[in-house]
């Protein structure tokens, strides 16, 4: 089982940026975490980070027939991409949404994902954990 990780815009300032919402843990620090997680499931999961829209959008479109599961943290993406909405529901793999912090709970303009919709589940709030029980979820909705 193959699984691809894309983490978006300003995701590489982890450990650095806003400590007192995103924690100390560093984008690789959680990477690290996903792949070691991942190989204890059966899963290979490849890690990906861009700052570029357009990029996430290739990224998503190379994925088809390559990966069976994918994980997103499009960061602030998630609230203006129609673009990488579309990627994701043209590519048909099954995509969990992740967030560091529950953005329902937060600024009124990130209440609102515009890739949920095309994506199976999305785990929020969680910090960090949010990736490893994203990963979990998925690997057992791939093995059903």
């Amino acid at each position: 089982m193959k699984i691809l990780l894309i983490n978006g815009a300003n995701l590489n300032m982890l450990g650095q940026r806003e400590p007192d919402k995103y924690g100390n843990t560093t984008l690789s620090d959680i990477e690290n975490s996903v792949i070691n997680r991942g190989a204890e499931l059966g899963a290979e999961v490849d890690v990906w980070q861009s700052n570029h829209e357009g990029d996430i959008v290739d990224k998503l479109q190379s994925a088809k027939g390559v990966y069976d599961g994918i994980l997103i943290n499009a960061g602030g993406y998630t609230h203006t991409s129609v673009v990488i909405r579309d990627a994701i529901a043209a590519i048909n793999i099954p995509t969990v949404e992740i967030h560091m912090t529950n953005i329902h709970s937060r600024e009124e303009f990130r209440h609102t994902s515009l890739i949920s919709g095309v994506c199976v589940a999305q785990v929020v709030g969680f910090k960090e954990n949010s990736y490893l029980l994203a990963l979990e979820g998925l690997v057992k909705l791939l093995k059903k």
